[in-house]
């Protein structure tokens, strides 16, 4: 529910820079993220799950996921978008926006949480944005 309140006002950004269709997808995209995860908790358990192997398989799915989103012409809101106008203006890759985005925030994390956990949080953040900045370019393949 959170997520979905604190994306609210990216919808205007991504209407005004990025068009009604892109924000109804982006909408559509974090209504079902929101909804999911009320839903998954009760639905998937691991009975043993190393966390280095959580934070690697974490990165990699949310970035194909993001991938895919974003191909298809949407994002899960929030610092995407802004990270897909920068692209858009600059050519700086969306991946590297949202990776500096990420290390500001875990370095705030780190006044916040045992370095131990912002570690495995960074790993998994490292493999999301690479996965990103690798195969994101909008030249390549966008849905409509």
């Amino acid at each position: 529910v959170v997520f979905f309140i604190i994306n609210l006002p990216f919808y205007m950004l991504a209407w005004l820079r990025l068009g009604p269709q892109f924000t109804a997808k982006s909408l559509i995209s974090v209504t079902a993220l929101s909804g999911l995860t009320l839903i998954l908790p009760d639905q998937i358990s691991f009975a043993q799950l190393s966390t280095p192997m959580a934070a690697i398989t974490f990165g990699a799915l949310t970035g194909v996921g993001l991938l895919v989103i974003f191909r298809h012409n949407g994002s899960l809101g929030g610092l995407g978008v802004v990270a897909l106008i920068v692209q858009d203006k600059t050519g700086f890759r969306a991946g590297y926006v949202q990776l500096c985005a990420d290390a500001v925030i875990f370095c705030v994390a780190l006044f916040l949480f045992p370095l131990p956990i912002v570690a495995w949080s960074l790993l998994g953040a490292v493999v999301l944005n690479i996965i990103i900045a690798i195969n994101h370019r909008r030249d390549r393949y966008i849905a409509t």
